[in-house]
């Protein structure tokens, strides 16, 4: 088999103006016969550099691309419908429920990132630069209510506050009045959708805002103070600034998972895209009309995130001080207890008041849910974690490594396109899988029943495996992000002084990058294990029969209005 030789555009050797070879590149005669092929077929090995030589690309780029594919197969999928016959029920979505569903959309993205903008960055700020009262115990307490999914927060504010809740009985209690003698908000609406969210969100943007707070030196701030800024002026025209784009990052992260939640939503029944997409797909049984419905969240946003970047433009975010000096902790005096009701309202209203709540519903009703079944959830809600922290933090070293070995655009345009799965809501994934899974249920029991005889059925869709592989594309972005920062740290020289004492790529990776990425793994894998114990709508969608997680029974609970029973599952999340 021979090469694919171009004198003048190949990546292997270019020409120059005279008909000589460039310094650098690498002549024909010079390039060795690629290795036959064994005999009975191709290794893995063998196929994935010849696939790359043939398209002109690294095999370690053919890698990357190959991961990429199946990462993002189920979006693709979801596009792949848009053009698809609905029998007249896109048509009438559109005139019904498409205005609803963006109007409801909107809500949440800016009530919810206008709450966790000022909560993380205000809070991010006090405890960073201020000296007050508890301030040594928010700066690791304000993380608490990531670990508090926002359907668990929306079944505990609605029994503390409905008609019959706590609050609500305490003001009849106290005043004497009846029904519709005064008014109440009500948690079931947008408002209290907004609520719920920023509560269960806010820790990412105070989480980002404090990482770029901690990395600016004092003297920036000093110059500003001796130009005559007030501490506000301070914050506005400088601190927040140079945070801008970690800030920005962790307000992007708080307005994908709002557009990706469902069990908040569903259980307030406020009609989004999520609820939506669930609905045409299981009440009216259509796939193609709710993978449209899909296709428009997608572009929504995708939508989201290219204004993020148009916004950012070509600025820079930076300080040109060359001395750099660690921030001071600067007493706030008689202030310091408004800062600490600041800092300690969302703490309260994201961690604090609902572990209350289920600890008080739990010891009310001891029997709704036994202990065997609370086991039996556990049990298979941290199967399920860990086999996919093991499944998506190989597949993302395999694609950090790959990068690293072959920086190539294609390579990178792929990677790129795979990193958006956690942009993209479980519901859609879900939908996309279903789609994707069902044509090779079908492709492959066709092929074995021509050539046995035997009808397998459903091979991969409704099993573990589907769920394993939508946590995957979902949560992919989770594990890949910090195994690139790691795996950016490592020196270069260390590979270098390596490969001339004769190690070989496999021995390099075992004996230095491995041991080298070791704490990355272990963030990588506590960020992803975390996540799958808290995703709802993709596992729910694609479990097995009989297998319900910590997640699930505590959604199918509370939509039955038995509260009780779901604030075991609840808890132990």
């Amino acid at each position: 088999m021979t090469r694919p030789i171009s004198s003048t555009g190949s990546p292997l050797f270019q020409r120059g103006a005279r008909g000589d070879f460039l310094p650098g590149t690498v002549p024909p005669s010079e390039i060795p016969p690629d290795p036959p092929l064994r005999k009975g077929g191709a290794s893995l090995r063998s196929v994935l550099p010849l696939i790359g030589r043939l398209r002109g690309i690294p095999p370690s780029v053919a890698l990357s691309v190959a991961i990429a594919l199946l990462v993002i197969a189920p979006l693709l999928a979801v596009f792949s419908y848009l053009g698809a016959p609905t029998d007249g029920l896109w048509s009438h979505l559109v005139e019904t429920r498409l205005a609803e569903y963006l109007r409801n959309s909107l809500i949440l993205v800016l009530g919810v990132g206008s709450l966790t903008l000022i909560a993380g960055t205000g809070t991010a700020w006090l405890v960073t630069l201020y000296r007050f009262p508890g301030r040594r115990l928010f700066e690791w307490l304000l993380v608490l209510p990531l670990a508090m999914p926002a359907y668990v927060l929306a079944y505990t504010y609605t029994d503390f506050f409905q008609f019959t809740g706590p609050v609500q009985t305490l003001i009849r209690d106290l005043t004497g009045w009846g029904w519709r003698d005064y008014w109440f908000p009500d948690i079931r609406s947008p408002f209290g959708a907004v609520v719920v969210l920023a509560a269960a969100l806010f820790p990412y943007v105070y989480v980002a805002a404090r990482a770029a707070f901690l990395s600016q030196s004092v003297c920036a701030l000093e110059v500003s103070r001796t130009l005559g800024c007030s501490p506000w002026g301070v914050f506005w025209r400088v601190g927040f600034p140079l945070a801008r784009p970690a800030i920005v990052a962790g307000t992007m992260f708080v307005l994908m998972e709002t557009l990706a939640d469902f069990g908040a939503v569903a259980y307030f029944e406020v009609h989004t895209f999520t609820t939506g997409i669930y609905r045409t797909w299981y009440s009216y049984g259509n796939p193609a009309a709710a993978a449209q419905l899909a296709s428009v969240l997608l572009l929504f946003v995708y939508g989201l995130l290219m204004l993020e970047r148009y916004s950012q433009g070509q600025r820079r975010y930076s300080h040109t001080s060359t001395r750099y000096r660690n921030l001071p902790s600067i007493p706030l005096g008689r202030w310091g207890w408004v800062a600490t009701l600041f800092c300690f309202m969302p703490l309260f209203m994201g961690f604090l008041l609902p572990v209350g709540i289920l600890l008080s519903m739990v010891w009310d009703a001891r029997d709704v849910l036994s202990v065997e079944r609370l086991m039996e959830l556990t049990w298979n809600t941290a199967t399920l974690g860990l086999v996919t922290c093991l499944v998506i933090c190989t597949v993302a070293l395999g694609a950090v490594y790959s990068a690293r070995r072959g920086d190539h655009p294609v390579g990178r345009f792929f990677t790129n396109l795979a990193l958006l799965g956690y942009a993209t809501p479980g519901v859609v994934i879900a939908v996309g899988l279903l789609i994707v899974l069902g044509a090779t249920d079908r492709w492959l029991g066709d092929a074995i029943e021509n050539s046995t005889g035997i009808s397998m059925g459903l091979i991969f869709s409704g099993t573990l495996f589907a769920v394993v592989y939508g946590c995957t594309v979902r949560f992919f972005t989770v594990a890949y992000s910090p195994l690139s920062a790691g795996l950016k740290k490592i020196r270069p020289a260390y590979e270098d002084a390596a490969r001339t004492l004769g190690a070989r790529p496999r021995r390099i990776f075992t004996a230095i990058h491995l041991p080298m990425l070791r704490g990355s793994l272990l963030s990588a894998g506590l960020l992803v294990f975390v996540d799958v114990m808290k995703e709802l709508p993709a596992t729910m969608i694609l479990r097995p029969f009989n297998f319900d997680t910590l997640a699930v029974e505590a959604y199918q609970l509370a939509a039955t209005e038995r509260l009780d029973g779901a604030a075991g599952p609840a808890l132990v999340i």
